[in-house]
């Protein structure tokens, strides 16, 4: 499987995603905004605001090309005098509503290659609801292990642990969401390995992060379906307002792809069109006992079995 390869499937999965999203949401549209990388290649940020069920979303492809930065080649131990040129290229997802019944999502799938011949794949999906319905969450997860589970089924239980540790908000000592998975620097076996547990091919792991990638657009359309039409008032959206604040301080503070996109030049509009288009804080505010905000932010936590959980 040639990089060029990968790279134009991403691009159709980006076309796949927001027809399908065009689809279900019935009134918005995507606009896309074609841009070049100071160093090479470039790509397709594509942004849907103001739809039905969709406030603002974005579905973007990036095709980038250049030498290795230096944050990039002191975290690879790469030494200073070896020439090292990357590509990198995938496709990143994060949808935000207009209706707090309905949860935000995000998906990131990518591919890096080295000119040393080093390369590998990295990606998730999480969902981060307003208010944590467990019949959802449940669902959710299921889909993603029926994913896993035709690749690998060591994936599954090893990448949503991943999640649950990477998607989690440190200072807030909670999770942003129901988790999901994620995975990264997923690494071809060497000639000669395919046979060793544990190992995988460069084509079957590129076809798990097809598997991924695919699952996406009928996992939030069902959500979207199932949501967009139930009732809500000012007392909901002001809490949808404050989990979109824990949204923003998680991929301020701690998401790695927005703080290393940011640090090594970046495009800073691409990068930062996973912040929702409102947010708010509130000094030390505590939800009443037994509201079901209280209820969702007892369900913010880590190791959760979801797909057994009543």
């Amino acid at each position: 499987m040639e990089a060029h390869q990968i790279e134009e499937y991403f691009k159709g999965l980006q076309d796949q995603i927001c027809a399908a999203l065009e689809q279900e949401d019935g009134v918005g549209q995507f606009e896309e905004d074609q841009w070049k990388h100071h160093s090479g290649g470039g790509g397709r940020t594509r942004l849907i605001q103001n739809g039905a069920v969709i406030e603002k979303g974005g579905v973007n492809f990036s095709g980038v090309r250049g030498e290795v930065h230096p944050r990039l080649r002191a975290q690879m131990e790469l030494p200073e005098h070896e020439e090292a040129h990357f590509f990198a290229t995938g496709v990143s997802i994060v949808m935000h509503p207009h209706s707090p019944r309905v949860p935000i999502i995000h998906m990131n799938v990518r591919y890096f290659e080295l000119s040393n011949g080093t390369s590998w794949f990295g990606g998730g999906i999480d969902l981060t609801p307003h208010y944590v319905v467990e019949e959802d969450a449940r669902w959710f997860h299921t889909q993603l292990k029926d994913v896993c589970d035709q690749h690998d089924p060591v994936f599954y239980p090893e990448y949503k642990l991943w999640a649950d540790d990477y998607f989690y908000i440190k200072h807030r000592e909670e999770t942003r969401g129901v988790g999901g998975i994620f995975f990264d620097y997923l690494k071809p076996c060497a000639a000669g390995e395919e046979s060793a547990v544990g190992k995988h091919t460069k084509d079957q792991l590129f076809n798990f992060v097809k598997g991924v990638g695919e699952s996406f657009a009928p996992i939030y359309t069902t959500l979207m379906r199932k949501h967009r039409d139930e009732a809500f008032g000012e007392r909901e959206k002001q809490w949808q307002y404050l989990r979109r604040g824990r949204y923003v301080e998680f991929n301020l503070v701690w998401d790695r792809g927005t703080k290393f996109g940011l640090e090594t030049g970046g495009r800073t509009e691409s990068i930062l069109m996973s912040l929702p288009p409102q947010a708010q804080w509130a000094y030390n505010y505590l939800p009443e006992e037994g509201t079901p905000e209280a209820r969702t932010m007892e369900l913010l936590q880590k190791g959760i079995d979801w797909v057994t959980h009543e």
